[in-house]
């Protein structure tokens, strides 16, 4: 029965008549003013009518564009009415992010109290994975906090931290003689320019190629479990400045060679845009801002 209505079109056309601008229905939809032009010709055309009148500075219903608008403005006002009802409390204020495993274990969740505690009414979901999700096809996605090494020009974007390799070991650790054993730790790290994130490539900037003859090397395939073997004592770890930092906050790590460091990702929060707008995503965005600072 209603398989054929354009709602899609409707939807457009009730923004545009009711704010009297496309770019303000652009804005509300989370569009472009090409799209909602294009939704309301099609409509238009279907019909057989002339739906808006159309000048420079605005748009203005005509007759048939305003009987129109009352009773789709009614309908879709009876849907979302309807929809309210049935959806619980907690989930009308919600942002879905998606980021890796170990920056959300390693950065965020260990920050996400102070926004609670800021924004109590905002629920927010987290999802871990290493695959790149399509924000423009999944739309149960707010946002992305990625470690980029390409980024997507058509994503908005805030920039947050920017990514290198350093080693860390435990609070007073010394370089032990050089007829002792070296146990290093490590995970699988990548780089934005493909070069290796590895021991032997920090030994050669760090001039301590005798570190590899006589190491022991410990292999992790998860971050988080590299880190935590680190902080156990077992050994020195390579690892990233933006995953360790609360390690160092905490008094857990501290930086060894700092000065040597292995250029790596730029970490930034990505979303569809007009997304950015949204003032529950506006809300968390200005926060991971603060987070920066």
């Amino acid at each position: 029965m209603f398989a054929k209505l354009p709602l899609t079109a409707l939807r457009a056309f009730e923004s545009a008549a009711r704010l009297g601008s496309f770019k303000a229905a652009a804005d509300e939809m989370v569009v472009t003013a090409a799209a909602i032009s294009y939704q309301i010709k099609r409509l238009e055309s279907d019909l057989g009518l002339l739906l808006f009148q159309r000048s420079a500075q605005r748009v203005t219903l005509t007759p048939a564009g305003e009987q129109l608008y009352r009773q789709v403005h009614h309908g879709l006002a009876g849907l979302h009415q309807a929809l309210a009802a049935l959806r619980p409390a907690c989930d009308q204020q919600q942002i879905t992010l998606t980021t890796t495993a170990a920056f959300a274990s390693l950065w965020l969740i260990p920050r996400l109290g102070d926004f609670h505690r800021r924004h109590s009414d905002i629920q927010v979901r987290v999802q871990t994975g290493n695959e790149v999700l399509d924000l423009h096809r999944d739309h149960s996605l707010d946002l992305a906090l990625r470690a980029e090494f390409n980024t997507d020009p058509t994503l908005y974007r805030l920039p947050l931290l920017t990514e290198y390799f350093a080693v860390y070991t435990p609070p007073g650790w010394q370089e032990p003689p050089a007829d002792q054993p070296l146990v290093l730790i490590e995970a699988p790290w990548v780089s934005a320019s493909g070069a290796a994130i590895n021991w032997g490539r920090w030994c050669k900037l760090a001039d301590k190629p005798q570190w590899l003859q006589r190491a022991r090397t410990h292999h992790y395939d998860d971050e988080h479990h590299a880190l935590q073997a680190a902080i156990a004592g077992h050994g020195l770890v390579l690892a990233s400045n933006v995953l360790v930092a609360d390690s160092l906050r905490l008094g857990l790590l501290q930086p060894w060679r700092e000065d040597i460091r292995l250029p790596a990702a730029q970490y930034n929060a990505v979303c569809v845009p007009g997304q950015e707008r949204r003032p529950v995503v506006r809300m968390f965005l200005d926060w991971l801002r603060k987070q920066i600072d």
